[in-house]
Order: C-alpha cells, then structure tokens, then sequence
C-alpha cells in the first residue's frame, strides 16, 4: 500500500479548511485577468470605418456592406462574435487603436445566433464623378487631420479637411464629362486617373 505524500496531504488539508480553489462562477461573478481577451466591442467615436479590421480578420466574421442607395450613404461593418475566436488581430490592426477592442466580457452564450452581432455604421463619401464609393467620411477626415498640412497636396485629403471644419459641403451630382475644375473635387482613384490624364 502507498501513503500519500506529504505534498497531497498538505494540499487535503488546506482544501478541507479554506475550502476549494476554483471559483464560484456562475453562483459569484468571476473577474478575467487584467490581459484577457473577450468579446470584441466597436466604439462609434474611435471607429474611422477604415476596414483594417475586416482585412485581418482570421477566421472572417468582420463582414463590411456598402450601402450606397441610402439617401446617407452608409458602411456598416459587422462582426458575428459567435465564429470569432478572440484573436486579437483586430485591435491590433485598428488604426486609432481606438476604434475596436477585446472587452473583458466572456460569458456570451445565447439561444439566437442573429442576437450575436457587434456592429458600427459610418457615413460614407462618394465620388462626385461616378457615384462609386471612395471611403467613409470619419477616415478621410481622420487621414487628413494625420497628414496635417501634407493633406493639401491631394483634393480629396484637403477637402475632407474643409468639410470637417464645415467649410464645404458634398453635393454628389452624377455627370458624363470631366473637365479640369474636375480636379479640385473628391473622386474615385479611376476618375482622379481620367481627369488628370485627360485635362
């Protein structure tokens, strides 16, 4: 017959006094560690919509939809935290470092899947030629502030300066023909090209 060791015994003993080691989750809220990753959140203010995150994503639950029919044009991006896997890739890709973090939140578990869904919607620009989508207003504006005074050497960076001080508005009117007073307005890289090329 074996006797217990003297270490397993000590152990017997201090769980018989101070009772068990593990926590009491679910009767007791349990507090994660300082560094530990939960459900990603977006937060509006430090969000640009820039896509950085839906770019790294590793297992592809950040979904980004261009809804350009709206009479605001918005970009909705949408992250399914029941297929996330709590990488980190995503705050460490965010450009303001602001605009998505890992929340100490871990108990998730619901019944719906579609109740699963973080989301953040941004107002989007469009090209004034086209009508395509260039970015989302927060980025370019965010861009523009980073630049300083390097933002005037692009129209669309400058631009973007102007409207966020509100000293010019976007007014997207469709049109045919670029001519060169076309330069000085917020285009697409594909009419940016045409203008320049062809004026």
């Amino acid at each position: 017959m074996r006797y217990p060791k003297l270490r397993e015994l000590k152990e017997a003993i201090l769980a018989l006094i101070k009772g068990p080691y593990t926590t009491k989750f679910p009767y007791e809220p349990h507090i994660p560690e300082k560094r530990f990753r939960g459900k990603p959140e977006y937060f509006k203010d430090g969000c640009v919509g820039c896509k950085a995150c839906a770019e790294v994503c590793t297992t592809g639950c950040i979904e980004v939809k261009d809804m350009t029919d709206l009479e605001t044009p918005l970009r909705r991006l949408e992250l399914r935290y029941d297929s996330c896997i709590f990488c980190g890739q995503c705050q460490a890709a965010c450009i303001t470092q602001e605009g998505i973090k890992l929340s100490n939140k871990f108990d998730l578990a619901i019944f719906d899947r579609s109740q699963a869904i973080e989301s953040v919607e941004k107002e989007l620009v469009l090209c004034e030629s086209c009508g395509s989508t260039v970015g989302a207003k927060d980025h370019l504006a965010w861009v523009a502030k980073k630049l300083g005074p390097l933002a005037y050497s692009s129209p669309t960076s400058f631009l973007s300066a102007l409207k966020e001080l509100r000293l010019a508005y976007l007014d997207i009117k469709k049109q045919e023909d670029l001519t060169r007073q076309d330069r000085i307005k917020i285009l697409c890289p594909k009419c940016r090209r045409e203008v320049t090329l062809n004026t």
